[in-house]
């Protein structure tokens, strides 16, 4: 089985990466992190190459396997995650989660809810420490 990590290069995702290690390195599961940013090419949300660096050292020290991946969109993060779930058979998804206005959930909508409504799968969603 695996672990799957929708990550961000923010603190919840970082929240959320914390988290999906402790959990495969406890159950001895496999990890694999994805890049969960909505895309488009000035996205601030999407991992940029420091980061990913930074997160694939880390993931390279791990006593598991474990690896990082970052999609060349067609698609939404959402439907990649579903898509992943199935293809992975992935055991728990792991998500950050950040507050939000109400406006701002109106007028952007929410992607944990999305993935939390969709993924065929349990999802644990973290917070990021204050």
């Amino acid at each position: 089985m695996t672990i799957l990590v929708a990550y961000v290069p923010r603190p919840e995702g970082r929240a959320a990466l914390d988290k999906g290690i402790e959990i495969a390195t406890r159950r001895n599961e496999r990890l694999v992190v994805v890049n969960a940013g909505p895309g488009g090419r000035d996205d601030p949300s999407i991992v940029n190459g420091y980061e990913v660096e930074r997160v694939e050292e880390r993931l390279a020290t791990l006593p598991i396997t474990a690896e990082f991946k970052q999609f060349v969109r067609g698609k939404s993060a959402i439907e990649e995650i579903e898509e992943i779930v199935t293809a992975l058979q992935v055991s728990v998804l792991v998500i950050g989660l950040r507050k939000r206005s109400a406006v701002g959930k109106l007028l952007l909508g929410s992607m944990a809810q999305e993935i939390l409504l969709n993924v065929n799968c349990p999802v644990l969603a973290v917070k990021a420490s204050a």
